[in-house]
C-alpha cells in the first residue's frame, strides 16, 4: 500500500516553478489574455471525447497552459478572472495541492445534466447547479455554508456526493467535482508514465519534440501524445532545450 501511494505521488509530482522555456508552440502574434484564450481552445481540441463516450466535458490541466503561454502569472490571473466571471470551473482532482483541472462551465453543466437524467438525485443536483454553481465560483464548499447559505439538507449533500458533483475534502467540506472523472485520472496517470517512459528509454534520456510527436503512441496513452506532451512540458517534468534541429525534450533531474 505504501509503495502504491509513492507511485501515485511520483506521478503527480511537479517541479518548483522556474522560468518556463519556450517550446515554440505559443500562439503566434498573441500575448496576455488572448494567448491564454487561444491555449484553452487548443487544449480543448486535444481532449479525446470518444475515449469517454463523450460523457465528460473537455478537461484541461492548468499546467498544460503553461506549455503554451510562458508568463505563468498572466495565466493564473486570467484563469482567476474567468473563474470569477463564471466562464470556467476549476477542480482539485489530483493528489497534489497544485494540480488543478479546468473545464468551461457550459460544457460542465451540459455533461452533468446528461449524467443525472432520469436518476433519483437529479432534482437535488439541478438545485445545486441553479443555486450554487451560478452564484459561487469556489472550488470547495463547507457544511456550514451549504446548510445556511444555500439551504441544503444533510441528505441532499449526501446525494450530491453520490452523484459525483462533490467529493469529500475533509470532515465537513467537499471539493466540486466532475462526475465520472475517475476514468480520466486513471488514463492520465497511465499515459503520463508511458510518455515519460518513452523518453527514459531514449539515448541520454532526451528526444526531439518533433520525433516524439511523430511516434506511435503506446496503448497506455489513451489521451493522445499531444495532450501528454503539453502535460509534461507544463509540469516541468522535461526541460525544453533549443537546438539547431528543433526543441529537445530532456528528462529533468529528480
Amino acid at each position: 500500500m505504501k509503495r502504491k501511494h509513492q507511485l501515485l505521488s511520483d506521478t503527480f509530482k511537479t517541479k518548483k516553478r522556474r522560468p518556463a522555456p519556450s517550446d515554440g508552440s505559443e500562439p503566434s502574434g498573441q500575448e496576455g489574455p488572448a494567448a491564454v484564450e487561444a491555449a484553452l481552445q487548443n487544449l480543448v481540441s486535444l481532449f479525446p471525447r470518444k475515449v469517454f463516450e463523450d460523457s465528460l466535458p473537455p478537461l484541461i490541466l492548468r499546467h498544460q497552459i503553461y506549455s503554451l503561454v510562458k508568463d505563468r502569472t498572466v495565466v493564473d490571473r486570467y484563469l482567476s478572472q474567468l473563474k470569477n466571471e463564471g466562464r470556467i470551473r476549476m477542480f482539485q482532482h489530483g493528489f497534489e495541492a497544485d494540480f488543478f483541472v479546468v473545464a468551461f462551465t457550459d460544457s460542465y453543466i451540459s455533461k452533468v445534466q446528461e449524467f443525472i437524467s432520469g436518476k433519483e438525485f437529479a432534482r437535488t443536483v439541478k438545485k445545486f447547479l441553479d443555486s450554487v454553481l451560478t452564484a459561487c465560483p469556489d472550488i470547495s464548499f463547507d457544511k456550514k455554508r451549504m446548510l445556511r447559505d444555500f439551504g441544503f439538507r444533510d441528505t441532499e449533500i449526501t446525494q450530491l456526493v453520490n452523484a459525483g458533483v462533490l467529493t469529500v475534502r475533509d470532515a465537513g467540506s467537499w471539493w466540486l467535482a466532475v462526475p465520472g472523472a475517475g476514468r480520466f485520472i486513471k488514463c492520465f496517470i497511465k499515459g503520463r508514465k508511458a510518455v515519460l517512459g518513452m523518453i527514459q528509454k531514449s539515448k541520454y534520456k532526451e528526444v526531439l519534440l518533433s520525433d516524439l510527436q511523430s511516434r506511435q503512441a503506446p496503448n497506455a496513452v489513451k489521451l493522445g501524445l499531444p495532450y501528454h506532451i503539453h502535460d509534461i512540458i507544463g509540469a516541468q517534468l522535461v526541460d525544453c532545450v533549443p537546438t539547431t534541429s528543433g526543441t529537445l525534450l530532456r528528462l529533468t533531474d529528480d
